[in-house]
């Protein structure tokens, strides 16, 4: 008889490290210009006589540094549930019947295109994590979408709800210990967020937090395929995932949090939630990097969450970064605005596709080391250290 001992240590595990082998993003086709979108806003909401108040979102919009935003979210949609126009109505059911067949079929998109970058057979995907905040049924989005894609039925799943911003950068950890300690493992990552249908309400001058809200968030679906030991030359490796950790940070109770109700997903905010990031990135940032002896973190390429405008203003101040450090996540946040937990991931696709544009040397824009962090609900942050592969 085999001991347990025996039976563990015949269990292949792999010999390289977790490795990026694809990426796949995916919108909605409903384009909104931030622009437009005060006047829009208020008048689907029938807040026109709120003058003042929409001065002050139009002010918002302005400084936002987002130029558009896909939203699934149409008038059309909001003319048949005017709950969801209101601030506070009861619209939960009319939100849910919208994500819970939305949201997946938005992750096939995404999850599609990654797969056919990766090049290899469906049958050969052993896990699927799956990610939104949007919405929360049973069986999940994780089973939708296995049906959706034809994997096998076999595919050992895992679904996450309700994690937030950050969940870019855990989906990435649990992908990472999935791929490293199961020999031949081909994980397929989906996060696909459609916020604006459990987000979108009328604004009110009580609840600034709603205002915050509107002005930021769009709808996107990212996908990733990971895998160690990639199989040369019929899998390309884009990153390698060398370490990854989660924490709270100090002092940070109640700065961000939702809370799904009868009208929706509402959300705290406090103003102090850059302050408290930029404040305590960089032990983050020096824990994940002590191992490796860097301490420049100008020396390293940068995959932030773009939680706003001015997040990334004091994270780029506090730490001394250089201007052009940031510049795919300030992309992603200019085109696309905040799609919480797919936005690093969509950073990451704009990261090696601008790379090999500019003939750079590396997939993180010639450098060999980078970054890739993803904050939210807690204050939760996540630090994934990656290395770079040649554009070649």
């Amino acid at each position: 008889m085999v001991s347990v001992e025996e039976f563990r240590n015949a269990q292949p595990r792999s010999q390289g490290p977790a490795t990026v082998l694809a990426i796949g993003t995916a919108t909605p086709s409903n384009c909104v210009y931030q622009s437009d979108y005060p006047d829009y806003y208020f008048r689907v909401t029938k807040s026109e006589h709120l003058v003042k108040l929409k001065e002050k979102f139009r002010r918002m919009c302005d400084k936002s540094m987002i130029k558009k935003r896909y939203m699934h979210i149409t008038e059309e949609i909001l003319e048949e549930n005017p709950n969801m126009c209101e601030y506070n109505a009861p619209s939960l059911d009319a939100r849910q019947d919208i994500v819970v067949v939305e949201v997946p079929k938005l992750g096939k998109e995404a999850a599609t295109k990654a797969i056919k970058e990766w090049g290899q057979p469906k049958s050969k995907i052993t896990h699927l994590i799956f990610c939104t905040r949007s919405g929360v049924d049973m069986p999940g989005a994780d089973y939708q979408l296995t049906k959706l894609l034809g994997l096998r039925l076999s595919v050992k799943r895992y679904m996450m709800y309700q994690q937030g911003c950050f969940a870019g950068g855990t989906v990435l950890r649990l992908a990472k210990d999935l791929a490293e300690n199961n020999a031949g493992a081909r994980v397929l990552v989906v996060c696909s967020e459609i916020s604006t249908a459990v987000t979108f309400r009328g604004p009110s001058e009580a609840h600034f937090d709603t205002l915050v809200v509107q002005a930021l968030f769009g709808d996107g679906a990212a996908s990733v395929i990971v895998g160690a030991d990639p199989d040369i030359p019929e899998e390309r490796p884009l990153f390698e995932l060398i370490s990854a950790s989660q924490t709270i940070l100090p002092g940070s109770d109640g700065a961000i949090c939702g809370h799904l109700r009868e009208a929706g997903l509402t959300f705290q905010l406090l103003k102090d939630v850059p302050d408290l990031i930029s404040k305590n990135v960089e032990e983050s940032l020096s824990e994940a990097f002590a191992p490796l002896g860097i301490k420049d973190w100008n020396s390293l390429f940068w995959i932030a969450h773009p939680g706003g405008r001015a997040i990334l203003d004091q994270v780029e101040l506090r730490l001394g970064l250089n201007e052009e450090k940031l510049k795919a996540t300030r992309h992603v946040l200019n085109e696309y605005g905040n799609m919480s937990s797919a936005c690093v991931l969509f950073i990451l696709d704009e990261m090696r596709k601008r790379s090999s544009q500019e003939g750079k040397s590396t997939t993180g824009d010639g450098l060999e080391w980078g970054v890739l962090m993803g904050f939210g609900p807690g204050l939760t942050l996540e630090t994934v250290v990656l290395h770079s592969v040649a554009t070649n």
